[in-house]
């Protein structure tokens, strides 16, 4: 096993084991929204994806079975991040179709965020695959033990679950800022999704935030210079025979 594929795995379990603790607060908020267990469970089964599942019981609890449509609306919003993530992920996750139905249902925030901080293939296939069944399971665990308690555990938000899981990205986001280029991305991400958060439907303000990412990425803005030339072994000249190996 090469390091790059063992850092990768260190970095699964550090993001993984973090926001999976998580699962604790969403299993808790869904059946205090009106969703019994099975309920809750189903949901992080097949749902998979915290953003789009808070959102939905997020807009449940204050609307009731009436919000359902806003509620939908809302989780399908912020499910649409996921599909620009799996551009990215493609050339990494590899060919099949079975494999990449699979990759599929496990690309979300983390398990993107862990592969595309690697810099070697095989470290990149690890960091996903790794971090997105140690949620997976994780977070389908955490969701039931977190619906069987509900009230017992009080209010959830003051274990600082949410800090762990935004530590974590934390991590793995300050070794990239490193050029002007992504710096420049992250600043102006987090200006557009504080911005819109108060006024816009949840969803629309992570698609605004991503948008600055494409189009700093399309266009290539501050993007590094090209290097200068340099030549290589095969463009410099061989040095004159002077004899002196056969002396």
């Amino acid at each position: 096993m090469s390091a790059g594929v063992s850092e990768a795995r260190r970095a699964s379990w550090a993001v993984g084991l973090a926001v999976a603790a998580y699962g604790v607060s969403f299993g808790a908020l869904a059946v205090a929204s009106g969703l019994d267990v099975w309920q809750a469970c189903v949901l992080s089964l097949l749902m998979f994806s915290g953003g789009s599942q808070f959102a939905l019981i997020g807009v449940l609890a204050s609307g009731g079975v009436a919000a359902g449509p806003a509620a939908i609306a809302g989780a399908a919003l912020l499910g649409l991040r996921n599909g620009l993530y799996a551009v990215r992920v493609s050339p990494i996750v590899g060919r099949g179709f079975w494999r990449r139905l699979l990759a599929g249902h496990l690309t979300i925030d983390e398990s993107t965020a862990v592969a595309t901080a690697q810099a070697e293939p095989e470290a990149q296939r690890a960091g996903f695959w790794w971090t997105g069944w140690i949620i997976f399971l994780g977070w389908n665990l955490t969701t039931l033990i977190g619906a069987l308690l509900g009230d017992l555990l009080g209010d959830v938000s003051a274990y600082g679950l949410d800090a762990a899981a935004a530590a974590a990205f934390l991590g793995l986001l300050w070794p990239r800022l490193r050029a002007l280029q992504p710096v420049v991305v992250a600043i102006g991400a987090a200006v557009v999704a504080v911005v819109t958060i108060p006024v816009l439907p949840a969803g629309l303000p992570v698609i605004l935030a991503a948008l600055v990412a494409i189009v700093v990425g399309l266009l290539d803005l501050l993007g590094r210079p090209e290097p200068s030339p340099v030549a290589t072994h095969a463009e410099i000249p061989p040095a004159p025979d002077t004899g002196e190996a056969d002396r």
